[in-house]
C-alpha cells in the first residue's frame, strides 16, 4: 500500500507539471508582485509628487531608469499644461514595443500625485506605477504581435479645485484634470495614430489587500467584458467582482471621449482615497500580482482578436 501510495502521490505530481508547464508555455511568464511592490515602495520613499515638484522629477527618474536598465524604448514627451495653479511643465513616459500588424493596444497609469501635503500615494499613483513597470519588463522581453505602448500619464490630479465644475469629471477640454492623457490622445489624434489603437487599459488604485475591482458602467464594455473574462479564466473572480460602479472622471475618458475603447481598473471601495493614509501599509503585493498577471494575460487575446 504504501509503494503504492507513493507512486500515486508521484504521478499526481508529474501531472501537475505537466500541466503548469503547457499552461506556461500557452500563457504569460509570471508576474512578479513583490517586484511591482518594491517600486511602489521606492516611490513612496520619495514622498508628494505632484506634478511640477521635486517629487515628480526624482520619480521621473526613477521611471525612465527602471524602463531603460529593461531594455524597453523610452519617449519622453515634455508639455505644458495651463491650470489654476499657472503654466505647470509636465512629462509624460511611454514604451513603445512595435509590433507585427498595425494595431496598438495601451497600456496606461498615472504616476502623479494629488497635491495635499504629505499625501504619498502607495496607492493612488504608486500601485498603477509599480505594476505597469513590472508589465514593461515582461513586455519588453517578448516579441508583441500588436504595437505595445506602455504609459506613465502625469497630471492625472486636479491642480486646483476638484469641484468648480461639472467639467473636471467628464474630462473635456476645459478639465482640470487628466493633463497628461488629454495630451497624449490629442496629439495621437493629430498624427493618425489614434485610428490605430484597439483598446486602452487604465490601472488606477489597484494595490490594496483583497482588493475588489469593480465593472467602471462608464468604459467600454467589449473590452470590460473581455478583461473580466480573462481575470476568471485566471481564477481571480474574487479580485475582479461582477458588480458596477460608474467612475466618472479618469485618465481613459481623454481616449474614449475620442472613439478608442478603454477601460478603468479601479477599486474606489478604499476609505482612505485623497488623504494621507493613503501609505504604503495600504499595499499587497498579492494584488498587484492578481492584476499584474490578468493585464499580461490580455495582451495574447487582444493580439488574437486584432492581428
Amino acid at each position: 500500500m504504501r509503494r503504492g501510495y507513493i507512486l500515486a502521490v508521484l504521478s499526481s505530481a508529474a501531472l501537475f507539471v505537466a500541466l503548469t508547464t503547457r499552461l506556461s508555455a500557452d500563457s504569460y511568464p509570471s508576474f512578479d508582485g513583490t517586484r511591482a511592490y518594491q517600486h511602489v515602495r521606492h516611490l513612496v520613499e520619495i514622498g508628494p509628487r505632484p506634478p511640477a515638484s521635486d517629487g515628480i522629477l526624482r520619480a521621473q527618474t526613477y521611471i525612465v531608469g527602471q524602463l531603460k536598465s529593461f531594455g524597453c524604448p523610452v519617449e519622453e514627451h515634455d508639455f505644458h499644461a495651463s491650470t489654476e495653479l499657472g503654466d505647470l511643465a509636465m512629462k509624460n513616459i511611454i514604451v513603445k514595443l512595435a509590433g507585427t500588424s498595425s494595431g496598438i493596444v495601451l497600456y496606461t497609469t498615472h504616476y502623479d500625485t494629488v497635491r495635499i501635503p504629505n499625501f504619498v500615494g502607495a496607492d493612488d499613483g504608486g500601485s498603477g506605477t509599480g505594476t505597469m513597470l513590472e508589465l514593461a519588463r515582461l513586455f519588453c522581453a517578448r516579441k508583441n504581435l500588436l504595437n505595445v505602448w506602455i504609459v506613465f500619464f502625469d497630471g492625472e490630479e486636479a491642480q486646483g479645485n476638484w469641484t468648480d465644475a461639472a467639467s473636471v469629471r467628464w474630462n473635456n477640454d476645459s478639465s482640470n484634470n487628466t493633463f497628461g492623457s488629454r495630451e497624449m490622445a490629442a496629439q495621437m489624434a493629430l498624427s493618425g495614430e489614434l485610428k490605430r489603437v484597439k483598446a486602452m487599459i487604465l490601472a488606477d488604485m489597484i494595490g490594496p489587500p483583497n482588493a475588489k475591482i469593480t465593472r467602471d458602467t462608464n468604459s467600454t464594455p467589449w473590452l470590460t467584458d473581455f478583461i473580466w473574462a480573462t481575470a476568471a479564466q485566471l481564477g481571480y473572480q474574487t479580485t475582479f467582482v461582477d458588480r458596477n460602479y460608474p467612475v466618472t472622471g479618469d485618465d481613459h475618458f481623454s481616449f474614449i471621449r475620442r472613439g478608442v475603447a478603454g477601460c478603468d481598473l479601479i477599486d474606489f471601495s478604499v476609505p482612505y482615497w485623497h488623504t494621507t493614509q493613503d501609505t504604503l501599509d495600504k499595499i499587497d503585493p498579492k494584488s498587484l500580482a492578481i492584476v499584474g498577471q490578468v493585464l499580461a494575460e490580455t495582451l495574447p487575446g487582444l493580439e488574437k482578436k486584432f492581428h
